[in-house]
């Protein structure tokens, strides 16, 4: 069976694609026979080839009302050239299903597969669907889902929950002991540990907050921080000043990838966006999570905040709070250990440790091989 993968943009969208590619990969389905769809000059240009898979890349952009009108119409465009370059792959490829989680070049890869009459699969990360999702809806056969609370938006005919689909070396990182997470930080057992980060690329208010309380924090805490890789520069000349005893306590990298999983292990507590990933990533660990929702992006992070805030496992801020108080946000959780294993246990009972497989099983369905 040949599958076409459209994923692209942001990790949001391309981890849960490959969790799902690893889960066909698991069940047969041979590298050869996955073709990649990505956007130019993404992170997937990185990340998909790594996987030693085929990737393809179209043009796109976003087309959100947070971005200025004329850029707007040329990203539509874009976007409409590039149906008949998805078109030319899948005429080549001859792939028997499309499974998509996103990105700007899955709407144009959605129109071609419609185009070629391919059964579409679709996975939604996140709580609520974004234009892109919003806009392929009615061509998919149907539509994986991290929750249940997405019957709000998804018809009940294609809705499927799955759970999100962790990466399997992150799921395998959860059986590590938190000494052993730790160990590979050379940091300490006996003291909390808080994991910063902000997305790939980094989120300023997130760095600067955390800089700016990191003299008062590291007296009682360890910290691993991912800066993002956009604001690696400033945060590492600001954190050099720190002095040499609290720098003991202190890991910063601008990006992680083999030893994300570890990070998550090691720490107490995270704090940090409310991307999609965070509703599978934390439940799989069982980590209690400080969220700030982005605030100038489209709601979803908003409604993925409130999906486990109003479960238990979490608890919400803003950038406006947390660049007056970060260390009066984060110390009374970390030093309440009844109200943190009450978060743990609200998370881990979110957690669906068999979503890739599920996953995977209805891109097969739907690709004639259930």
């Amino acid at each position: 069976m040949k599958v076409l993968v459209c994923a692209g943009g942001t990790g949001g969208h391309i981890y849960p694609a490959l969790a799902a590619v690893a889960g066909l990969k698991k069940r047969g389905v041979r590298p050869e026979d996955i073709l990649w769809l990505g956007t130019t000059g993404a992170m997937e240009e990185e990340l998909v080839p790594r996987e030693g898979l085929r990737l393809a890349t179209l043009a796109g952009g976003a087309v959100v009302s947070s971005v200025p009108l004329p850029q707007r119409i040329m990203n539509v465009g874009k976007i409409g050239w590039s149906v008949g370059t998805a078109s030319n792959h899948i005429r080549r490829f001859r792939p028997d299903v499309m499974f998509m989680t996103g990105g700007y070049a899955a709407a144009s890869a959605s129109v071609a597969a419609w185009l070629h009459r391919l059964p579409i699969g679709i996975y939604l990360p996140d709580v609520e669907p974004g234009t892109t999702i919003r806009f392929t809806t009615p061509l998919a056969s149907k539509i994986g889902c991290t929750s249940e609370a997405s019957q709000a938006y998804i018809p009940a005919s294609k809705m499927v929950v799955t759970g999100y689909p962790v990466r399997p070396e992150m799921r395998a990182a959860t059986q590590m002991t938190q000494t052993e997470a730790l160990a590979a930080f050379q940091l300490l057992p006996n003291r909390p540990t808080l994991f910063v980060f902000g997305g790939s690329r980094g989120a300023w208010a997130i760095n600067e907050a955390l800089i700016k309380a990191l003299p008062r924090l590291l007296e009682q805490v360890q910290v691993i921080h991912i800066t993002g890789t956009l604001t690696w520069d400033k945060v590492n000349e600001q954190a050099a000043t720190l002095p040499g005893r609290l720098r003991a306590y202190y890991r910063p990298f601008a990006y992680l990838h083999e030893q994300m999983g570890a990070a998550f292990r090691a720490a107490d507590l995270v704090l940090a966006r409310s991307g999609a990933s965070m509703l599978g990533e934390c439940p799989a660990f069982g980590l209690p999570a400080v969220l700030v929702p982005l605030t100038f992006a489209w709601r979803y992070q908003k409604v993925n905040a409130d999906y486990l805030t109003e479960r238990g496992a979490a608890v919400q801020t803003t950038d406006e709070a947390l660049s007056e108080g970060l260390y009066d946000i984060v110390m009374p959780l970390l030093q309440d250990e009844a109200r943190l294993g009450q978060m743990r246990a609200a998370a881990t009972a979110l957690d669906k440790p068999d979503a890739t497989d599920q996953l995977a099983q209805m891109i097969l369905d739907l690709g004639g091989r259930g």
